[in-house]
């Protein structure tokens, strides 16, 4: 478990940390769920590029970049100060705006909100890994694996928007 010389918390705070983090996160990813209830049959509607991965991958990737990301955060939570709070900050602003993304592709169909919406993500995970960065590497290197995804994902957004204007206006 991370340690700092300024945060000596209890191994039950940080056993407690953790779950709070995981459920942060997985309570994000099921929001977002809520409105991804039809996205398989909504997926397969659409005319997807050749490098489009099958609907059934997007479930397990995201489960584990989400526990990936829960795991991040706790780390830098159980590191005290101004850095460890505003790469928090910036965690959970980043955390809404990806759920917010499933909301405008899956539920309303807003392929060119949800891409520039993506790009406003893309820039929050890069500037939350940054000021992990600063407070606890391994806590920024956790990231890495989300923020390519992210890249993937913006690029399948704007293909998947650019092939299908009506579905996706």
């Amino acid at each position: 478990m991370p340690t700092s010389p300024a945060s000596q918390k209890s191994k039950l705070a940080q056993l407690l940390g953790l779950i709070a983090w995981l459920a942060l996160c997985f309570g994000a990813a099921a929001l977002g769920a809520i409105a991804s209830v039809h996205a398989g049959t909504f997926y397969a509607q659409l005319t997807q590029p050749s490098w489009a991965p099958p609907a059934w991958l997007f479930g397990p990737v995201w489960s584990l970049l989400y526990a990936m990301m829960a795991i991040a955060a706790w780390r830098v939570w159980c590191v005290a100060g101004l850095a460890a709070r505003r790469g928090l900050i910036l965690f959970v602003v980043q955390l809404a705006v990806n759920t917010l993304w499933s909301w405008l592709f899956f539920r309303f169909h807003l392929g060119s909100i949800a891409f520039v919406e993506v790009i406003l993500l893309w820039s929050l995970i890069l500037a939350t890994l940054i000021q992990f960065w600063r407070v606890q590497r391994l806590a920024a290197a956790l990231l890495i694996p989300y923020l390519i995804w992210v890249t993937f994902a913006a690029r399948l957004n704007f293909a998947m928007w650019q092939l299908n204007p009506v579905m996706l206006s």
